[in-house]
């Protein structure tokens, strides 16, 4: 199958990816569109990873305020220059971010962020709640680390379920913006606040 403008265009506004690079995409399967797209998302992974090293001085600070004014989130997300951080894109990218923390309420950026003596608690929890089953220590670890899983995806950002499609976590949300914008992209920190009553 030949390789249209409008195939090209479909595939650019789905992933973002450059016109060469959809059109290689587009012809390596055929003109097959879901295959393309994984191939051009597998290439974006190995881009971002190419780019993590690379450093974000420039950036912006974005603020959420919800309706009804009793809660609202302000994170701090940096790039490489001032150039992307006034694209429409990346400010998209962060006032979805905002509302991410505000809705999904994280307790910490990364896993690397998570104290050490905070995932010991967790551990010592989980054990004591499976110690009365008779079960062997390696599935006993095995369910620990289960539940460690759970922990992280709720407690940590980047390993939260985009609130806007749950398909995706927050890091793959980050790793595509990484592979459009070109420059490498990280969330520094956040900050939620809400009136309780």
């Amino acid at each position: 199958m030949a390789t249209t403008t409008d195939m090209i265009k479909e595939l650019r506004q789905l992933t973002g990816a450059g016109v060469l690079d959809c059109k290689r995409a587009l012809d390596e399967t055929g003109g097959d569109m879901e295959k393309a797209a994984a191939i051009l998302r597998e290439r974006g992974l190995a881009v971002a990873a190419k780019k993590a090293e690379r450093e974000v001085l420039e950036g912006r600070v974005e603020a959420y305020i919800h309706p009804g004014n009793k809660l609202a989130s302000l994170i701090e997300v940096n790039c490489e220059t001032d150039f992307v951080a006034r694209t429409d894109e990346f400010i998209e990218l962060c006032h979805d971010l905002a509302m991410q923390v505000a809705a999904a309420n994280p307790s910490y950026v990364s896993r690397e962020d998570v104290p050490d003596s905070v995932i010991e608690a967790e551990r010592n929890e989980y054990r004591a709640q499976i110690a009365g089953d008779p079960k062997p220590e390696h599935i006993v670890e095995r369910v620990i680390e289960g539940k460690l899983g759970k922990f992280y995806e709720e407690k940590v950002l980047l390993e939260q379920p985009f609130i806007k499609d749950e398909t995706k976590t927050v890091q793959q949300l980050l790793t595509e913006a990484i592979a459009k914008t070109g420059e490498n992209i990280v969330i520094r920190r956040f900050a939620r606040f809400t009136i309780d009553r």
